[in-house]
């Protein structure tokens, strides 16, 4: 017979919850390991002489719970092949398939050590949390590891238990997940030892005292109630996505019910334009809100197409996840990028692939891909770069400012021959030069403008300030004065 492991649950108190196959399991073995001894059946069961070898102290040897489980697996591992012929006992609280990671490790790793596997059930802690905190799970209802607790995993729709709340770090982490949903005072119930005569104390407390309680232990659970207050629900996608599509209902908003694609076409570009300009103003108060307005339109198209049953926002943000991931192939992939040129390179080709794989058709042309209402600084931009990742391009800084001379000297020839038509074709190409020299110096000329743009206003507005003060205005004044004043705000900090 093939080396052996039984796994059991001890339940989640004393003997009484132990199932009499349990019992028996453990009366006719020899060698017997326990996670942990401190568990009330633990006792309960040496009165009966049964005894236990426990792992507690590679807990205190090791730097985290991981190594704690790797190393007890591997101990169990090895005591299984060196008895062959005798059944290895190994004992966990509460029920071996509940929130035990040496369960996990030990399915994962006896298959291919020819070690045979039992599993033998117990009372859980979630059987005493049902009963004692008085809720029933199909309501909706989901178990969450107070050591992995992130924001993401909270539903407040759903009866919340959150396990393994061992000591006050971490129930300072939970609390700190928690209030990211949850206001500070919302009221949480903390229960220890349920079930278990003289040990048991379930209390509720305010979320912010969570990790000030008296004690904590490997029985400490916290318990959130379900809950329908949609205000704690504010922060989560899927109750954006519920009021766009509210909105768009029959019952909703008239004139949300009457857009189209093409209706709502320029707020897209206006919403942009103003988070930019959030940015740009470096604005944190009012990025939040623009942001928010442009994550609304693309809701509000997704929505449309939802009720077509073209596709939703979920498959546009699958096909976002899919598309980072598969693009960052030196982040996710195992390869490596030593810089963010390199990054950038990797992003192209892993883009190119991408396509490939979804059978769109190759581009006739470098320059295909580029979207034609793209303004045209960005777009000449765009073009440049393009044409330059083959070849086609200058071979220094020099040879770009040699040609913005030439287009500069062609422009003044057509302004003083007033020949209107080749005047904006010369200030095109001048443009276009004066481009190319930013891509040389790696400075987006987008944003080279648009800094200058503000520069330009703060000072006209010094200008405007100075003849306010002295009551007069611009027909009352000349250009040289304007020039003296245009100094002066050049000496001022630059701000947005």
């Amino acid at each position: 017979m093939p080396p052996s492991i039984t796994i059991l649950g001890l339940g989640s108190g004393g003997e009484d919850q132990l199932t009499l196959g349990t019992l028996k399991v453990l009366e006719r073995s020899i060698h017997r390991y326990v996670r942990t001894a401190y568990h009330p059946a633990v006792a309960d069961l040496q009165r009966r002489s049964i005894t236990f070898e426990a792992f507690d102290a590679i807990y205190e040897q090791s730097d985290s719970f991981e190594q704690v489980y790797e190393a007890i697996t591997g101990a169990l591992i090895l005591a299984a092949k060196k008895n062959p012929d005798e059944n290895i006992v190994y004992a966990v609280p509460g029920h071996p398939m509940v929130a035990e990671r040496t369960v996990q490790l030990l399915r994962q790793r006896t298959p291919e050590e020819g070690i045979a596997v039992t599993l033998l059930g117990g009372e859980s802690f979630l059987d005493q949390s049902f009963t004692r905190l008085g809720f029933d799970p199909i309501e909706g209802f989901q178990l969450l590891d107070a050591g992995d607790l992130m924001r993401e995993h909270l539903r407040p729709r759903l009866h919340t238990v959150i396990g393994q709340v061992y000591d006050a770090f971490t129930a300072s982490e939970v609390k700190l997940t928690l209030m990211s949903v949850y206001p500070d005072d919302h009221p949480v119930t903390v229960g220890q030892a349920l079930g278990v005569p003289g040990l048991e104390n379930i209390q509720q407390v305010p979320l912010h005292e969570l990790d000030r309680l008296d004690a904590y232990g490997n029985l400490t659970l916290v318990y959130i109630p379900a809950s329908t207050d949609d205000q704690l629900r504010r922060r989560s996608f899927e109750r954006l996505h519920e009021i766009v599509s509210v909105l768009r209902s029959p019952n909703g908003c008239p004139w949300d019910q009457e857009q189209t694609h093409q209706s709502i076409r320029k707020n897209f570009i206006e919403e942009t334009f103003e988070a930019i300009e959030a940015i740009d103003l470096d604005d944190p108060d009012s990025m939040k809100e623009e942001f928010g307005d442009v994550i609304l339109q693309v809701l509000l198209h997704s929505q449309m197409e939802e009720e077509t049953g073209a596709f939703d926002v979920y498959d546009v943000l699958a096909e976002l996840n899919d598309k980072l991931i598969f693009r960052h192939p030196h982040v996710f992939g195992g390869e490596n990028a030593r810089d963010a040129e390199e990054a950038l390179k990797n992003w192209e080709q892993m883009k190119a692939e991408e396509k490939k794989r979804k059978g769109v058709p190759e581009r006739q042309s470098i320059l295909d891909g580029i979207p034609k209402d793209l303004p045209s600084l960005p777009r000449a931009h765009k073009v440049q770069k393009k044409a330059a990742g083959v070849g086609f391009d200058w071979p220094d800084l020099e040879g770009v400012f040699d040609k913005i001379e030439e287009e500069l000297k062609e422009l003044r020839h057509a302004v003083a021959h007033e020949d209107q038509e080749r005047q904006q074709d010369e200030l095109g190409d001048l443009l276009f030069a004066v481009v190319n020299a930013s891509r040389f110096l790696k400075a987006d000329p987008e944003e080279a403008l648009a800094g200058t743009n503000r520069k330009f206003a703060k000072r006209f507005r010094y200008i405007e300030e100075q003849l306010r003060i002295n009551g007069r205005t611009f027909e009352q004044t000349d250009l040289s004065e304007m020039e003296f004043w245009w100094q002066e705000a050049k000496k001022l900090p630059i701000a947005p």
